[in-house]
């Protein structure tokens, strides 16, 4: 907790900085380029990194680490090559030219992502907590120092994009290094039988959650390459900043509030998950409401006078996000529960419709104004979350009353 509030803590606290030598345009060509490298990234590992927390034996566990790490590779190669056949038909679809070049890094991401997420699920098995926090630290305090020397030397862009695949390199290079040190032996014992066999007995990660995590990824970066497609570069540059700035702080309370409940959920009653949601969605909303009625109204006067005039757009999407965001806040926490009654099909579903909303918004409005769109995407998505809210309530409270 500690360390990603401090990791979290350093780019906010240069971001009025950076937003005076960085401009919209150049925000919007980074966001361009992790989307698509997200989109990439996600299937870096196959999911397969999950699983090295299960096993009981660390030889096993040691294996499927060692198996991420070798799918990473595979899905990079397989990235470069789709990437140099399809360059411009890729740049044609997200309608920026300067994106092109840059392209060719997204398999280089794809690679650091894999392996990073594979040692760093290995030293969460471990319980190499400090080492996950000091490598936190490290990570964002040299990813802004780079921001920072880049942006002074003019570099644009492409300087953040640097900066954030250097940044990486260094955290996998100082985690890495930690482990090795401590696992030097473990970490040598490759089987490729044992290898094979893991992948075959956890291959419903893959199969099931790997669809799961696709969507999720499609939609956030789906809306990012549609604001760039069907409006400017700049005024995906805007969002880029407001949802950042607006979702970051929100999401370490919200991730931290969502492990505790989770934990609460899973080992209570069925009888009780009524009583539980409703006492936390009112202790969650004391919470969120001032925060999120606060930005809705003084987004645009803090954004302009934190982060400079060029930035009053931004100050704008993130008043029009804060319905959206607080719903989210709320929501997000509870999702667990059909986990807990084995109804992870009506998530899935959820996920899908949810993705394609603000999708669909964005594609049939496109001549509208850009900031009446992203109301037009917070409302929609708001309504679709207090859906959500609602069926919760409403299956938790059928269980009660048959269990009565």
């Amino acid at each position: 907790m500690t360390g990603s509030t401090i990791a979290q803590a350093i780019p906010i606290a240069i971001s009025p900085i950076l937003t005076r030598i960085y401009s919209p345009e150049d925000y919007g060509l980074v966001a361009l380029y992790m989307s698509i490298a997200t989109i990439a990234s996600i299937t870096a590992t196959g999911r397969y990194e999950m699983a090295i927390m299960l096993p009981k034996k660390d030889t096993d566990a040691v294996n499927v680490l060692l198996l991420s790490v070798y799918i990473s590779l595979f899905i990079s190669i397989l990235s470069l090559i789709i990437i140099f056949i399809f360059n411009q038909e890729i740049t044609n679809f997200l309608g920026n030219q300067e994106v092109s070049l840059w392209l060719y890094l997204v398999p280089v991401s794809v690679l650091l992502t894999g392996i990073y997420q594979s040692i760093r699920y290995w030293s969460n098995r471990k319980k190499y907590f400090t080492n996950l926090a000091k490598n936190s630290v490290i990570m964002t305090g040299t990813g802004s120092s780079l921001n920072l020397g880049f942006g002074f030397l003019g570099f644009g862009g492409g300087g953040l994009i640097s900066a954030g695949l250097l940044s990486q390199v260094i955290g996998i290079f100082f985690l890495g290094k930690m482990t090795w040190t401590k696992d030097k032996k473990l970490l040598s014992l490759q089987n490729k039988i044992k290898m094979i066999a893991l992948m075959k007995r956890h291959r419903k990660l893959p199969l099931f959650n790997l669809p799961n995590a696709i969507i999720d990824t499609f939609r956030i970066s789906g809306i990012s390459i549609l604001i760039a497609k069907f409006f400017t570069v700049g005024n995906l540059g805007q969002y880029s900043l407001a949802w950042r700035m607006v979702v970051t702080p929100a999401s370490l309370i919200g991730n931290s509030l969502s492990q505790v409940f989770f934990q609460k959920l899973s080992s209570s009653n069925k009888v009780d998950l009524y009583e539980l949601i409703i006492k936390f969605m009112m202790k969650a909303s004391i919470i969120a409401f001032p925060m999120y009625l606060g930005i809705y109204f003084f987004a645009e006067d803090i954004f302009t006078f934190i982060f400079g005039q060029n930035w009053v757009i931004a100050g704008k999407i993130a008043s029009a996000l804060a319905p959206w965001l607080f719903f989210n806040f709320i929501s997000s926490p509870l999702s667990p529960i059909f986990i807990i009654l084995n109804k992870q099909e009506i998530m899935l579903a959820f996920s899908i419709f949810y993705m394609l909303v603000p999708i669909s918004i964005l594609s049939l409005f496109q001549d509208y104004n850009f900031i009446s769109v992203i109301e037009m995407i917070s409302i929609a998505m708001s309504v679709l979350l207090v859906i959500l809210i609602l069926f919760i309530i409403y299956i938790t409270y059928i269980l009660k009353k048959v269990a009565n």
